[in-house]
């Protein structure tokens, strides 16, 4: 999914306050309060999300459907796959290297070939073909899904010799991170990395695919008017994709890969699987069209969706089918197309499978829709299989990958630079249009701030809320203050990249986090919004709330003559970073306790994706760095500790 990035950020305030006499414990036993169920989170998110899901269309006409089905393929592909990538890249040919032949069973013949995704970033795949080819012949390509060993897989072996004994050219691709490209800068989750320096990290999986396409059609012996698409799980995901995007393919048979939005959210947490695969969820990819208008789009062309009735992974048939089969039959019937769209749903063995089964199911489907002769049954071919060393083709050694390739495109950003004098606001206001746009930045206000429970004792009081927002997601906040401060004392607003309950038990140069700023005559507001602390739910996922929304509700709420904001963790640097440049005069200082120097950072260190999601933002390190964002806050002084044990005290100054 990706509806990025940064948004919920704060909204409350409070006044100054004389010297308390608060101990070291005492923050960490208000701060350790539970003020709200992850449960409760979970299923905020998954309104919030339902809300947002994409409709499938409602066409009048056959004709009405393919102009638009035209007008979503064209927006999908130029505008959200192939966004930041080099268009020399994307037109190029297909460069394929035919690196000879490997022994086969007899009617079929093996091929091991070698492609370019992008330069230098090189895959592997193995053609099989009938062993007489006369004329032109239909062709498939295979794509695989999360399977170790790749198009070594015994299943996809006896699919593809299968499919050449009956006719037709059959290419089965190895995938990113798996088969021969199994290697720890493949992980998809790298793919978010791409996403960052501002190339959509799913352009490169739809490129690694449709190369294959590319080849097929322009092969002398395949006849471009039959060409199709199958896979399992990852490859169903890439099958339903290609087919929908790519209108050369005529027959498409995508096994267990998909579900809507809707069909899979609302059973999260237990639908561990899904939504889905992180390239499965691109930035502005299903928010844009949901899955069942990618199948749609498939009308009048014939499709068979296999889906596995227990299936052991993800998308089960009878949770699936109602979703991406049932409401897209009219689809087909509005072309007289209705026996081109069909659904098997798999009994044996019923778990996530190409089996036998789904295999023979798929023989019948392409030979029929390519004129060729009915393929009733599999023909054994168990003794023909080969090792994964028997079909390892090689890639080069300094192969490219896909953290790689995004270190390559993140040390070619080129940006400009940061004016000084006249021009300066006038950068600075076009800068925070840019922003709001990159960050998706939608403006909240706080619905309902409810009193949770409260302290008072040893000279310090406490109060503690649980927020609802305007866009119906929450979060929670402890405010704390010495008895005797003034009502206008300055109002620290906290944030941790591990909740509020890590924050009570944080020190600086020794001394209690929290506690000091409440001894120094601050009110301390703590914040857990979504996906922090408490406010995270029970599955991971990439969602902010309106930290300026609590903020400047707290600000009515305290009237404190000065509001500051610090924060700790990398999450929450970039987080304030980016509140305090959309909104420049809301704080007089940000500070970071635990932050790191630059965006770069992340694709230095790495950081996995799971470990900070809200910071790879489609766009962000392409067009902001720290640095810019601290320029755009000004007058706000930013102060950014390194260290996560001492620092010194931190010098308080404006962006230069």
């Amino acid at each position: 999914m990706k509806v990025r990035c940064f948004g919920i950020i704060f909204a409350i305030l409070s006044g100054p306050l004389l010297y308390a006499q608060a101990g070291p414990g005492q923050a960490r036993a208000i701060l350790d309060h539970t003020l709200q169920s992850r449960k409760v989170v979970t299923f905020q998110l998954q309104q919030y999300l339902l809300k947002r899901a994409p409709k499938l269309p409602k066409p009048a006409s056959a004709s009405q459907w393919t102009a638009k089905a035209e007008k979503i393929r064209k927006h999908l592909v130029d505008d959200v796959v192939f966004h930041g990538w080099p268009k020399a890249w994307v037109d190029s040919p297909p460069e394929f290297q035919d690196l000879g032949t490997i022994p086969s069973g007899p009617g079929y013949t093996l091929r091991k070939l070698r492609y370019e995704i992008v330069p230098g970033f090189y895959s592997t795949a193995i053609l099989y073909a009938p062993a007489h080819v006369e004329g032109r012949v239909p062709a498939v390509l295979n794509v695989m899904g999360h399977f170790d060993l790749g198009k070594a897989m015994p299943f996809e072996q006896k699919l593809c010799i299968n499919l050449a004994l009956h006719g037709m050219m059959a290419l089965n691709l190895d995938w990113i991170g798996m088969g021969e490209l199994n290697s720890k800068q493949d992980d998809h989750w790298y793919q978010a990395d791409l996403d960052l320096v501002g190339a959509n990290g799913v352009g490169l999986f739809y490129l690694a695919m449709r190369r294959g396409l590319d080849y097929l059609a322009a092969n002398p012996h395949v006849d471009s008017r039959r060409l199709g698409v199958t896979g399992l799980s990852g490859g169903g995901w890439q099958t339903i994709v290609l087919s929908a995007l790519d209108a050369r393919v005529d027959v498409s048979i995508p096994v267990a890969g998909y579900n809507t939005l809707t069909g899979s959210i609302g059973r999260m947490p237990l639908a561990q699987s899904e939504p889905g695969d992180f390239e499965q969820e691109s930035t502005d990819f299903r928010f844009g069209q949901g899955y069942n208008t990618l199948t749609a789009m498939r009308a009048p062309r014939p499709t068979l969706l296999i889906n596995n009735a227990e299936d052991s992974c993800c998308y089960r048939a009878p949770l699936a089918k109602p979703n991406i089969y049932d409401p897209i039959k009219p689809f087909y019937a509005l072309y007289g197309k209705s026996d081109a769209f069909k659904f098997h749903e798999n009994t044996d063995p019923s778990t996530h499978n190409y089996g036998l089964d789904n295999r023979q199911h798929a023989y019948r489907f392409f030979t029929r829709w390519f004129g060729l002769p009915a393929a009733e049954r599999e023909i054994p071919v168990d003794t023909y299989v080969k090792t994964y060393d028997q079909l390892a083709v090689g890639v080069p050694e300094n192969n490219q990958t896909l953290l790689g390739l995004a270190r390559k495109f993140g040390s070619e950003i080129a940006r400009t630079p940061i004016p000084t004098g006249s021009g300066r606001a006038g950068w600075a206001a076009a800068e925070r249009a840019k922003l709001k746009s990159v960050v998706r930045y939608h403006p909240v206000e706080v619905r309902e701030a409810w009193r949770e429970g409260n302290t008072k004792d040893k000279m310090v009081e406490s109060l503690w809320y649980r927020f609802e927002l305007s866009n119906g997601l929450g979060a929670t906040g402890i405010w704390i203050k010495g008895i005797v401060i003034p009502e206008d004392a300055p109002l620290v607003v906290v944030l941790d990249d591990k909740g509020k309950k890590a924050a009570g038990k944080k020190s600086w140069n020794r001394m209690p986090w929290i506690m000091s700023l409440v001894n120094s005559g601050n009110q301390v507001l703590v914040l857990d919004v979504v996906f922090t602390g408490e406010a995270a739910p029970d599955q991971s996922g990439v969602f902010f709330a309106d930290m300026l929304a609590l903020t400047r509700w707290a600000e009515s709420q305290w009237k404190p003559r000065e509001v500051r904001l610090e924060t700790a963790g990398i999450r929450s640097q970039v987080e304030g970073l980016v509140a305090a440049a959309l909104a420049p005069r809301l704080f007089s200082q940000v500070v970071t306790h635990a932050g790191m120097k630059n965006l770069g950072y992340l694709l230095d260190e790495p950081v996995k994706y799971t470990k900070a999601p809200d910071l790879f933002c489609l766009d962000l390190y392409k067009d902001f760095d720290l640095n810019r964002l601290a320029a755009i806050a000004v007058p706000t002084k930013v102060a950014m500790l390194q260290n996560l044990k001492t620092s010194p005290k931190p010098e308080l100054q404006a962006a230069k």
